[in-house]
């Protein structure tokens, strides 16, 4: 997979938005048909969108699985990048883990690359694939002894665990590697603003590192809020990088008649 600066930004910011995994948890905020928007931008600057869509539940190897969708662009008037990325993530009954992963990224104008993580967890073995012009050009397989997440997962993984007032270590896939997150589930309350709402939001807050570094020194470090109902929608992300922070806020929602709750 093709890495520009840009593109590790924002599939950085997916995993912010998300935060990372554990054992079953109580998926009463899943709500098939979904729909999140989110504003990446750095100084106020926007360099793109993340948009997620759960899907309707279904089937993997004879097993129940959710399915989401995350879609990633970059803003078109940023100069030398054209970003866009469809990921697909399959995670378990619970919502708290992956079950396959697949990402497109179109590499060039109308050529696509797909990466697919298949875990087979009875086996303890991760496969990850690389596909170019629908032709496999890299097979690798790793041993795993635990359950992992992937960039789109995590998404459900850190609202499942949310309320858990929990440091956990995360087993986590990304960019093609298997590294791990710390993440503190404090269920700290915090009043938070973003542009797209009126008022103040009532938000969990939590925290933790990732245990890479990105383009532009992305250290790992990250802050999150989280709705502070039922739906535990993640509000607003930020992640220090060598001059400042990046920043990912909610723009529009699609949530049957949900608004996100009113801060005291």
């Amino acid at each position: 997979m093709t890495t520009s600066p840009i593109r590790t930004l924002l599939i950085v910011c997916v995993a912010l938005v998300a935060t990372f995994s554990a054992r079953a948890q109580d998926p009463s905020f899943l709500s098939p048909g979904e729909e999140l928007t989110y504003r990446v931008s750095y100084l106020n600057i926007t360099l793109g969108t993340i948009r997620t869509l759960t899907e309707q539940t279904t089937t993997l190897n004879g097993q129940k699985a959710i399915k989401v969708k995350v879609f990633i662009d970059s803003h078109p008037n940023i100069p030398f990048v054209s970003l866009h990325s469809v990921y697909e993530s399959w995670m378990d009954a619970t919502a708290t883990y992956s079950m396959q992963f697949i990402a497109n990224t179109e590499r060039e104008e109308k050529k696509w690359e797909l990466d697919k993580y298949l875990f087979d967890y009875p086996n303890k073995n991760l496969t990850m694939e690389k596909y170019r012009d629908n032709k496999k050009v890299k097979s690798r397989d790793f041993d795993i002894k635990k359950r992992y997440n992937d960039g789109s997962s995590l998404l459900f993984a850190a609202r499942s665990l949310l309320l858990s007032k929990k440091s956990l270590r995360m087993p986590t896939v990304i960019m093609e590697d298997t590294v791990s997150t710390v993440v503190n589930f404090n269920g700290k309350q915090e009043a938070v603003s973003i542009d797209a709402v009126s008022y103040p939001i009532k938000t969990t807050y939590l925290n933790g590192e990732a245990n890479w570094t990105g383009i532009y020194g992305l250290s790992g470090r990250f802050e999150g809020w989280f709705s502070d109902d039922e739906a535990r929608i993640p509000v607003k992300a930020k992640m220090k990088v060598y001059v400042g922070s990046v920043t990912i806020e909610l723009q529009k929602w699609r949530r049957g008649s949900w608004q996100p709750p009113k801060a005291n």
